[in-house]
């Protein structure tokens, strides 16, 4: 969770015309102009700030109508979504997955609103993401982060198969400082192995 955020990359971006399949209580789709209220809202949290590399706090009107400018953007192994509850189409968060430099690592972020955490909605979303850059795009290998004091961003990324790397420092605006992290990677061979065990199940 700590490598997704509002201003982490410059180029965030749907990464092909198809969307991803929807989830069982969510679904991803484009961030609207019409979301920017609850954009606003739900970002503006120093809890979810401190636990993401470069969302801003306070986080502004300014700050999610850019989100959504960039999401607007497509190109290559990048894409940014919406997490919706698909009960009522209520925004409720961010996924995302986007080179951290050009032909580099593809990492994947999530962020959900606090009203929404605990309930397993994140695993769902992140679960989706990873199914969507995977069919779409032309990484071999995913990666993803979390602050060490962020067991539950720890468990989405392990129930959506990512295995354990390493431990390193990245620098948090929300944090103000550096913080450590866990870093996670998922490679496509056992992403494809557990979606056949899934369907043999």
């Amino acid at each position: 969770m700590v490598v997704e955020s509002d201003g982490l990359l410059d180029d965030s971006c749907r990464g092909a015309a198809t969307l991803p399949q929807e989830a069982v209580r969510v679904r991803l789709d484009m961030p609207r102009t019409d979301d920017l209220t609850d954009i606003r809202f739900l970002a503006n949290n120093h809890r979810i700030a401190a636990n993401l590399a470069s969302m801003p706090h306070p986080f502004s009107l300014e700050n999610a109508k850019s989100l959504v400018a960039r999401a607007e953007q497509a190109h290559g192994n990048n894409a940014i979504f919406a997490v919706r509850l698909r009960s009522t189409g209520r925004f409720i968060g961010i996924a995302r997955y986007a080179e951290l430099e050009p032909g580099g690592p593809v990492n994947v972020g999530y962020w959900l609103g606090e009203p929404f955490w605990g309930a397993g909605l994140a695993t769902e979303a992140v679960h989706s993401l990873v199914d969507h850059a995977f069919t779409h795009g032309s990484m071999d290998e995913l990666t993803g982060a979390c602050r060490v004091t962020n067991p539950a961003s720890r468990r989405v990324l392990v129930k959506s198969g990512f295995q354990y790397r390493d431990q390193s420092m990245i620098h948090s605006v929300g944090a103000r400082g550096s913080v450590p992290i866990e870093r996670y990677n998922l490679e496509r061979a056992v992403w494809t192995s557990l979606k056949t065990w899934g369907r043999s199940a």
